[in-house]
């Protein structure tokens, strides 16, 4: 599978009439991913060895911006290094906390090195992102309904909606930072 693909483009072709190497199979796949990845704030895939800098909070955890936390390399604040273990722990979940005392509350004062992200995709990723790319590659944008000769074809609510319930309850489960919703 391709990183940048959230799901196989072979499973998805076994859907369409195409090979899984039909352009506007991929590009369908391709926005699928980037629709989900949009929904849940992260990217999903696996990142290895990200640096990020962060504001301090003055709480004694911060959230890291992408989940689920696999490793952290090093951790700084204002420069100084920071032992694991000593001065700080992290979760699977993104919570780094801090051991002692408290983060500082200046902007931009720590930087982390981490890796997050899933390494094989979860299942249920894989089948909301096939179902919304199978729409995608069908259904004309902006049609209800189409007519042609005696056969009629109308569109569901995915259409007009955009997403099943199985696409909300995935994005649900694998959403971060929740209560800053644009």
């Amino acid at each position: 599978m391709t990183a940048d693909y959230l799901a196989d483009p072979e499973e998805l072709a076994v859907w369409l009439p195409v090979g899984a190497d039909d352009p506007k199979l991929l590009v369908a796949l391709s926005a699928a991913s980037r629709r989900f990845r949009g929904a849940v704030r992260h990217p999903v895939s696996l990142v290895a060895a990200e640096t990020i800098v962060l504001d301090g909070s003055g709480a004694l955890s911060l959230l890291l911006p992408a989940a689920p936390v696999t490793d952290v390399a090093s951790v700084t604040v204002d420069g100084q290094t920071l032992t694991a273990g000593t001065d700080y722990t992290w979760s699977a979940d993104g919570y780094l906390h801090r051991m002692g005392c408290a983060w500082p509350s200046t902007l931009r004062s720590v930087t982390v090195v981490y890796s997050h992200g899933y390494a094989d995709i979860p299942g249920d990723i894989q089948e909301v992102v096939i179902d919304q790319a199978r729409a995608m590659y069908a259904i004309l944008p902006g049609v209800q309904q189409q007519t042609v000769g005696a056969q009629s074809v109308t569109f569901g609510v995915q259409a007009a909606t955009g997403v099943t319930a199985q696409w909300a309850a995935a994005v649900e489960r694998y959403q971060l930072n929740r209560g800053e919703r644009p």
